[in-house]
């Protein structure tokens, strides 16, 4: 218990910075997954543990998404049933998660999106409104049922994989942010259901991580909004360079 005495408020504090980066962009449980590693839980425990910050996390990010009206709630709606079926199939296969092959793949999925991000090819097309004919909303749902397969499985960078799914449909990173936590909430009760049912959690430092995400998670959403796309992107394009070259270049 006497471990606790220090575990407990760093967790806090880096889950405030954790629930901000998820929130703006992706990333925060590259923060979060290793320190809870380095505190002793087997990596399969902490991604489960993980999971209680997230899920709790994105509760506040969507009532302050809503709060400001810019919820895209029939988009966010569409993507999230793929995203369930797929978080069940990636949390059933995270048990036996290998790590470092997993954090190659990732570093190289998150320089695509900087290089995405920073290109910005949708810019021209970006609008309010979107018409999503019926063979975009075939590529978003089979888009989003990898979204869920990735994110059950590791979650680490998820957000990164949201962002590139929408921004390829024209949509501004405010709108997509906001579809991302929501989606993000709903599939994470999936995957957490999972990892409690094969008993990989550690109830503790999962809710003294939840506390600091959550308040991040309340103050990540007026910093979209106030911010806008523009600045978001730069967050976003940085937040992408750092973790990348920190899983590549990782022991």
């Amino acid at each position: 218990m006497d471990a606790y005495f220090w575990q407990l408020p760093l967790l806090f504090a880096v889950g405030i910075v954790a629930g901000i980066l998820n929130v703006l962009a992706g990333g925060g449980s590259l923060l979060t997954l290793p320190l809870l590693i380095f505190m002793g839980l087997p990596s399969a425990v902490a991604n489960g543990t993980n999971r209680i910050a997230i899920f709790c996390q994105n509760i506040f990010a969507i009532r302050g998404f809503r709060k400001r009206g810019v919820m895209p709630l029939e988009l966010a709606l569409l993507c999230t049933p793929p995203a369930l079926i797929g978080s069940w199939v990636g949390a059933n296969l995270a048990i036996n998660l290998d790590d470092q092959m997993f954090n190659r793949v990732l570093a190289l999925i998150m320089l695509g999106v900087l290089i995405f991000t920073t290109v910005d090819p949708m810019k021209r097309f970006r609008a309010e409104n979107i018409n999503f004919s019926f063979w975009r909303k075939v590529i978003l749902i089979i888009s989003f049922f990898g979204v869920g397969v990735y994110g059950g499985f590791v979650q680490a960078g998820v957000g990164f994989l949201v962002i590139t799914a929408l921004l390829v449909h024209g949509l501004d990173l405010v709108r997509i942010n906001a579809i991302k936590v929501f989606v993000i909430f709903a599939y994470t009760f999936i995957a957490l259901g999972v990892f409690i049912y094969h008993g990989q959690v550690n109830y503790l430092l999962g809710f003294a991580l939840a506390a600091g995400n959550s308040l991040g998670g309340a103050i990540g959403p007026k910093l979209a909004v106030d911010k806008g796309h523009d600045w978001i992107k730069k967050v976003v394009s940085l937040t992408v360079l750092v973790f990348a070259l920190k899983l590549l270049f990782a022991p």
